[in-house]
């Protein structure tokens, strides 16, 4: 595993939609002793503007990645007296809260996917653009990389994780490629993969949406992360933590995590009385309140100056009212 002073090669990245996010997060966050979760910290790039804006607030800082919590921890410094830092998956939010002393947050951010420096460091393997290991492991205490799902799992479970995670319409092909190759050499860095893939996809599909290997690889490091049971247990209870006017605020990059976040928010929106009620009892109001008008995008100019910007959805609401327990 490379170094973390390798990996901090550029920690001073600027993170997308930074001053959107302060923007949404910061009004919940003025009053002494507010609490706020960045539940995916990475370098701490949001972490670091909203502790900035944001003198009286606390922050939560949690990562599964324990080489970005040491990197963040770094530019965090200054403000360490306001700061916790979690080594953990963000779905273990209640366990986390509760050993903080923490029992209502009042901002929850989630910047979810492969973070920036998981991307730039080749050995990581989350990159299909160069040769590396196939790992892609967010967290390398763990134990499943992507080698292990491409070399045991039978033929049908590979098109399964293919179809599933990264809408791949050629799945079963790579699938069975994938097992007839892996008989002959295990697979073990990405080139061979890439390649092969490659020689699967028709030349006419590979000439529209991108890399063609880019579905694949998606589709590997959520089965390798699980990354979205993680996020169908992570988002419900990150609501649940809300004080009274707390917000919480989610950027996804593809459709499969912003349609869990859509239909979360959105069911915290309605209340629970019949829809041809004319009046809505007390008690029975909406718990959320949706801060942004369906799914927001980043600009063109911020698109062009940080390209990773580009397929960024943020979605974000607020706690107007208290659900008795």
């Amino acid at each position: 595993m490379t170094q973390p002073e390798r990996q901090g090669t550029s920690p001073r990245h600027v993170p997308v939609l930074r001053e959107r996010v302060v923007g949404l997060l910061a009004p919940a966050l003025e009053r002494p002793g507010a609490v706020c979760v960045d539940a995916t910290l990475g370098l701490g790039g949001h972490a670091e503007a909203l502790l900035e804006r944001c003198p009286d607030a606390r922050l939560v800082g949690v990562d599964r990645d324990r080489h970005a919590l040491d990197l963040a921890g770094q530019r965090l410094a200054a403000y360490a007296d306001r700061t916790t830092l979690v080594h953990a998956v963000y779905d273990d939010l209640p366990r986390i809260l509760g050993a903080a002393g923490v029992e209502r947050v009042d901002g929850i951010l989630f910047d979810l996917g492969v973070s920036s420096m998981q991307l730039d460091v080749r050995e990581r393997g989350f990159a299909y653009a160069e040769d590396a290991p196939l790992d892609m492991r967010m967290d390398d205490t763990t134990e499943l990389t992507a080698a292990e799902v491409l070399n045991s799992y039978a033929e049908a479970d590979l098109a399964r994780v293919l179809r599933t995670w990264g809408e791949e319409k050629f799945a079963r092909q790579i699938a069975r490629a994938v097992v007839r190759e892996r008989s002959a050499e295990p697979f073990t860095d990405s080139a061979r993969l890439v390649d092969l893939i490659r020689d699967v996809i028709p030349a006419p599909a590979r000439r529209t949406g991108g890399h063609p290997a880019k579905r694949t690889f998606q589709a590997l490091r959520i089965e390798v992360n699980d990354e979205l049971g993680v996020l169908r247990r992570a988002i419900p209870a990150a609501v649940s933590a809300l004080g009274r006017g707390g917000r919480v605020v989610v950027m996804s990059y593809q459709s499969l995590e912003d349609r869990i976040v859509k239909q979360v928010l959105a069911q915290g929106t309605r209340s629970r009385v019949p829809d041809d009620m004319p009046v809505v009892p007390e008690g029975y109001e909406p718990e959320l309140r949706l801060l942004t008008r369906g799914a927001e995008q980043a600009s063109e100019e911020e698109v062009a100056e940080n390209p990773r910007a580009a397929s960024v959805r943020v979605r974000a609401a607020e706690r107007v009212r208290e659900v008795a327990a």
